[in-house]
């Protein structure tokens, strides 16, 4: 027994049940230890599945020093909390599904698991069974041909007790968390599968449910999702489209069946894997051919706990488990997904409210990384400014309150004080509930935008800059930049009102995004001439490769020798943005042209011969090649603060190894193509 994996179990509910039951059969693991909120409710469980350890509390059992892996059974609100509490314990983790409440809280808890280097899997038990292993084979040797459309239902019908978890708003209640998570993981499984990879992720998702009067969570709902299928002769790509029902006052049929272009498959019992007529097995349809008819695919009957435990202990080295079990990517596409389907049908839990965001458990403590970020100063401004600046543009992430608070917390924990926010962002009131909820206006370096064409002029610039305040919840911002120059007013105008502002205290210091250098040196030779402040800083584009064409309209890029040249005479503080050019030193390429935005504006023959330096130097450095990217414009002869807009905490931890970069002024120049050779 000693060599087997020593687990401790979270919760004493039915579901921490099985799983002790299962440990009891597993060919790898051993309970050893239990963790109840009471001293009595621990006991009981440890004498039911013979515990020879009964932990009181949660906090007890993750320091017995004996646990070498956890198995986290909380109602859904909780897990997030508690894994990253036993990542932080040196635990290793299998955590029920749903891993967390959403997307945001999954990223936080990997990188909980990546930081402190213990294993993490999320617990989908069908993901380690044997008919999914074999599910999986029988989609890749095309038995139906090429997969068109996927059904998939997981439902039933439970008592109407708006106490239960499955009902009640605070608990996540609700049916696509509970059991449509199934179907979703299911879904991207077989579309993954059927296109030769581990899973795949819905480009479209669109759902409709029906949310309790009473309870406030989905009691039933479906979704539909597309899903990009494989390309065929002649080059036609058809979509894979996918049906998920659900539901926790419904009974459903809870199957799967997958329709191909030769036949279908229908799988009887998907989710516990048990014995249909005594087998457990998968219904192959063929239509037409030598093989045409119904086949019955028999697997092994195994206990499906035992065999989650078991794929736990075959993973520890590498961190993580392999297809068809939940990696992390797996996980993460999977939260997402779950993310659109209640965006899709209205359903924000109450803990998701801005108000009610709370702080995960590590973050907001000191920074625990190599890569803290560095900080330095702008003069006019009373505490140091983080040498990497944090974007608020929060596109693309469906439930944008806790997203936004998932990133922010993880920058200002990693060393990180600078958040850059603008009118047009429309993410003032998400960064503004979040230094409220957080209490740390007074260490975070606060950058507002405003006055954006057309809105260009001296009153716009105090009307945007009042509702701007009022939006952050603050009375004043660090820096504030007008967001772009009107040539047609004179710079005299501008400087007045700025100065107005900053001597009643809304901004402590000003510049111009997107001036030209030949308007900002107007702007301060005025400011010199009246005894007024003039601009502190620019922030224009400055990155190692050339914007091609404007990203938006009025967008003015300092990467240019001329500019460079006057930032260097002028020592000007230059907040870079689109600092790693939007993602061209990781996803371009000559044959990529998915992206048109990235194709359009930095495609070029002089940017990609830089792309191959940034390559060859990252290669022979050990760093990512945006890496390199990145240590270009921090190392400049003159004083730079880029900002940058990572749309995931794992993007965030990836960009800091910059920091420990240092770039001679003969590399920089070879980098930038001025130089054939970086010489010695």
């Amino acid at each position: 027994m000693s060599d087997k994996l020593k687990w401790g179990i979270i919760g004493t509910g039915g579901i921490a049940a099985t799983f002790a039951r299962a440990l009891a059969v597993s060919q790898s693991g051993q309970l050893l230890a239990v963790g109840s909120r009471t001293p009595q409710a621990a006991t009981e469980f440890g004498a039911r599945f013979g515990a020879p350890r009964c932990h009181g509390s949660y906090e007890e059992l993750l320091a017995d020093p004996e646990v070498q892996a956890v198995y986290i059974s909380t109602p859904h609100p909780f897990h997030a909390e508690w894994a990253i509490k036993a990542a932080r314990a040196g635990k290793h983790i299998l955590c029920e599904k749903p891993l967390t409440m959403n997307h945001a809280e999954a990223m936080t808890v990997i990188e909980a698991a990546h930081r402190h280097d213990v294993f993490l899997m999320e617990a989908f038990m069908y993901r380690c069974h044997p008919q999914t292993a074999k599910l999986v084979e029988l989609l890749r040797d095309k038995a139906i041909g090429d997969v068109r459309l996927i059904q998939a239902s997981f439902g039933f019908h439970s008592a109407f007790d708006l106490e239960s978890r499955l009902l009640k708003n605070e608990l996540g209640g609700g049916g696509i968390l509970d059991v449509g998570c199934y179907c979703v993981s299911m879904a991207r499984l077989i579309a993954g599968a059927a296109t030769g990879r581990d899973f795949a992720e819905p480009f479209e998702v669109q759902g409709m449910g029906h949310i309790g009067a009473q309870s406030g969570v989905d009691e039933y709902a479906t979704a539909l999702m597309r899903f990009r299928g494989a390309p065929e002769p002649p080059g036609e790509r058809h979509d894979i489209l996918a049906q998920l029902v659900t539901g926790v006052q419904l009974n459903q049929e809870n199957v799967v069946r997958i329709f191909g272009t030769r036949g279908h498959i229908f799988v009887p019992s998907p989710w516990f894997c048990g014995p249909t007529d005594g087998v457990v097995k998968i219904m192959v349809r063929r239509d037409g051919g030598p093989l045409a008819g119904t086949e019955e695919v028999v697997t092994e009957e195994v206990n499906l706990y035992a065999a989650e435990a078991d794929v736990v202990a075959e993973n520890i080295q590498r961190r993580q488990a392999v297809a068809p079990a939940m990696s992390w990517n797996d996980s993460l596409g999977n939260m997402h997904a779950l993310d659109r389907w209640r965006a899709a049908i209205g359903l924000t839990y109450e803990a998701e409210k801005p108000a009610a965001m709370r702080l995960l458990a590590g973050a907001g403590k000191a920074p625990q990384t190599n890569h803290t970020i560095k900080q330095s100063r702008i003069a006019g401004i009373d505490k140091p400014v983080s040498r990497l600046v944090m974007g608020s543009v929060l596109d693309g992430a469906s439930l944008r309150t806790p997203h936004g608070f998932a990133m922010f917390d993880d920058f200002m924990e990693r060393g990180g004080n600078c958040f850059d926010t603008a009118v047009v962002y429309g993410s003032e009131p998400i960064v503004g509930q979040w230094i409220k909820n957080r209490g740390v206006r007074e260490e975070i370096v606060l950058l507002g935008k405003g006055a954006h064409t057309p809105y260009c002029d001296p009153e716009s610039l105090t009307r945007q800059l009042h509702e701007s305040l009022g939006k952050l919840q603050t009375d004043y911002v660090d820096i504030y930049m007008m967001h772009r120059d009107n040539p047609q007013v004179p710079v005299g105008e501008f400087i007045d009102v700025l100065n107005e502002h900053q001597q009643a205290g809304r901004m402590r210091v000003f510049g111009g995004s997107n001036w030209s250098t030949e308007r900002v040196d107007q702007a301060n030779e005025y400011a010199r001439r009246k005894g007024l402040q003039g601009f502190s800083a620019v922030s224009n584009n400055f990155s190692m490769a050339r914007m091609v064409d404007e990203v938006w309209a009025g967008c003015i890029s300092a990467s240019d020798a001329a500019s460079r040249e006057w930032f260097t005479r002028t020592q000007m503080p230059l907040l870079a943005w689109s600092s790693q050019a939007r993602g061209f030193f990781v996803r371009a390429a000559p044959d990529f042209q998915e992206d048109a935005e990235l194709v359009r504006c930095w495609y070029s023959e002089d940017n990609f011969r830089r792309l191959e330096r940034v390559r060859q130097l990252a290669e022979e450095r050990g760093y990512l090649p945006i890496n390199i990217a990145l240590a270009y414009v921090l190392c400049q002869p003159f004083p730079t603060f880029p900002l940058i807009g990572p749309s995931t905490l794992e993007e965030t931890r990836t960009s800091l190894p910059a920091l420990d970069i240092e770039l001679s002024p003969q590399e920089l120049r070879w980098l930038n193509l001025e130089e054939k050779t970086r010489g010695n």
